[in-house]
């Protein structure tokens, strides 16, 4: 089971979350509804409910990037004072996907709403169902699946390039490899955050586009030589990532 889930349902679950990504700025339907509705739609297989609290946080990753206490894409005190060593960064990576989503809930809690007890409620029905026809090792397997490819996987390799500052110079990264095919293109990071409202398959095309802007940067081809990057390299951590103060009238 953990060998077809590293190999198979890790992609297809981590294209799922990033399908999740793309519906949180309403990219498929003008109307915002359409657009959470398949999003709860597309968490089904990923076994967790997810989609309707990962936009709440993630708006707010675009709005107040780098803000500290506000952007929970940026890890916490605590895991930036103890993930310092290879060893520490290696189990830091193998559990990164259980930092992202518990971070949130333990700095900046929010209280949930009407649409995240949709989500959680037609989610546990699909894993009641699943485990009652065909037993434990369905629901097992799909949470296994989305554990592995939040983990040490070449997909996962995003989460780490997007943001973590390896040249002291520049904030965000894009990566122009391969996995874009199967990542709706969040590759084109730097893209994507100057125009969010660009569908990331069509993000090719600003870096076409505007050239000039873009092909200065430094940007990467492998995600996995980010990973490899981030756990071998000692001056980088937890704690590299640029943070930033709010102004007062958005605090």
């Amino acid at each position: 089971m953990v060998t077809i889930a590293y190999f198979f349902g890790s992609f297809l679950n981590h294209n799922l979350f990033l399908a999740i990504h793309e519906l949180s700025h309403n990219l498929a339907f003008t109307t915002p509804s359409l657009n959470r509705w398949l999003g709860i739609f597309a968490n089904l297989p990923i076994g967790v409910p997810m989609s309707v609290t990962f936009q709440k946080y993630h708006l707010e990753h675009h709005r107040f990037q780098g803000v500290d206490g506000i952007d929970m894409d940026i890890p916490s005190q605590t895991e930036a004072h103890v993930v310092k060593n290879t060893v520490s960064k290696s189990v830091w990576v193998v559990l990164q996907l259980f930092f992202y989503a518990l971070r949130p809930l333990f700095l900046k809690p929010k209280p949930p709403g009407l649409w995240e007890f949709t989500n959680l409620t037609i989610q546990l029905a699909l894993d009641a169902t699943m485990v009652y026809l065909y037993g434990w090792k369905s629901l097992a397997y799909l949470i296994l699946s989305t554990f592995l490819g939040g983990g040490m996987h070449p997909m996962a390799g995003h989460f780490i390039s997007e943001h973590y500052v390896f040249s002291p110079e520049q904030e965000t990264y894009s990566y122009y490899g391969p996995l874009n095919l199967m990542t709706w293109h969040v590759g084109y990071h730097n893209e994507h955050h100057d125009f969010p409202r660009i569908p990331g398959t069509k993000l090719h095309k600003v870096k076409e586009i505007a050239p000039e802007y873009y092909n200065s940067l430094k940007s990467y081809r492998s995600w996995s030589q980010v990973i490899y990057m981030y756990v071998m390299d000692q001056t980088v951590g937890p704690f590299s990532r640029m943070k930033r103060k709010a102004p007062k009238k958005d605090t």
